[in-house]
């Protein structure tokens, strides 16, 4: 039929039994396994002749293997001209400084003036059907409110590439995330790592809460004190690697630690009277920012087809910038 795309594999007969989307991944490198899966449950791939809606089924030496694969469908967002800071750009990625304030992906309340409706005006057809419909080319993602350096796909093959590297994390290749934070407070030691595992809030599903003992998610940020800033409320300059990617993961651990993020009103709304200790221009600094203060300021990943390691750093912007000089400065 037009716009479908039959392809066929034979599993050799030494190959390991595996999951069906794993077997099709390695069959199939330049499919994403998110896209593969989504085919398995809609009908769209056969094993040994039956269809098989099962991502988990298992397969062995030999087995046939058929997916139909459906012409790229369009994206649902819209497009719309934005003025995307650039980093970097080639025919497989694209490496945006977000601004804060900026929404990533359509979601209710947010339907229209997202970083995706300006990737699919500036990307056009390179973004249909990668990761999603409401995400295309979208594999990892930063708050709206915090402001830095996110990479997104513009074809399948870099999206299976960028994905599996973000899901390991950095254990076993390049893959680099560096935050820059302005912490209420002091953490000691200057130096160190906050284990708790996260999960969604029980009594407030907007936030995230640090969850005892073996439930909720595995998350692990390593932390460094870069200053200290100000005298009357010491405000530290905090930089945060992640070995996990959990949301908010930066702003509820320093919480956690009694050292929530400058701005934060989610995590940091006990600490607001500590504002009416600091320097008239940092005060005002702090009430034009917003937002929490943290920056998406490192980014580094092995390019998903040459394997060369791409490293990129974003200064403070402006807003925080001028908080931290402020807050330097005394006044």
């Amino acid at each position: 039929m037009p716009g479908l795309e039959d392809r066929r594999a034979t599993l050799p007969e030494d190959a390991a039994t595996e999951r069906l989307d794993r077997a099709l991944a390695r069959a199939f490198p330049d499919v994403s396994r998110s896209r593969l899966q989504d085919l398995i449950r809609a009908g769209q791939v056969c094993r040994d002749g039956a269809v098989s809606r099962d991502p988990s089924a298992k397969v062995g030496p030999g087995a046939e293997l058929a997916v139909v694969i459906p012409a790229a469908v369009a994206p649902e967002p819209v497009a719309q001209a934005l003025d995307l800071a650039i980093v970097y750009e080639d025919d497989d990625l694209i490496v945006i400084d977000k601004p804060a304030g900026l929404v990533v992906h359509p979601a209710p309340g947010h339907e229209s003036g997202t970083l995706v409706n300006g990737l699919i005006a500036h990307c056009g057809e390179s973004l249909s059907g990668i990761g999603g419909v409401r995400r295309p080319g979208i594999v990892h993602r930063i708050d709206k409110d915090t402001s830095g350096l996110l990479v997104v796909a513009k074809n399948d093959l870099a999206h299976a590439g960028l994905t599996a590297q973000f899901a390991d994390h950095g254990r076993t290749g390049p893959l680099e995330r560096a935050y820059l934070a302005l912490a209420w407070g002091v953490p000691e030691p200057r130096a160190g790592t906050i284990a708790a595992n996260l999960a969604r809030s029980v009594r407030n599903r907007e936030k995230i809460a640090v969850v005892r003992g073996e439930g909720g998610r595995h998350a692990i940020t390593h932390y460094r004190v870069e200053a200290v800033l100000g005298a009357e409320a010491p405000v530290a300059l905090v930089r945060c690697t992640l070995e996990t990617g959990r949301t908010h993961q930066i702003r509820v651990h320093l919480s956690h630690r009694g050292h929530p993020l400058l701005g934060d009103a989610v995590y940091g709304g006990a600490f607001k009277t500590k504002a009416g200790r600091l320097g008239p221009a940092a005060r005002a600094a702090l009430g034009t920012l917003g937002r929490q203060a943290l920056h998406a300021s490192v980014l580094g990943f092995a390019h998903p087809r040459t394997g060369d390691t791409l490293h990129f750093e974003s200064p403070l912007p402006a807003d925080l910038q001028a908080l931290v000089t402020a807050l330097r400065d005394g006044a």
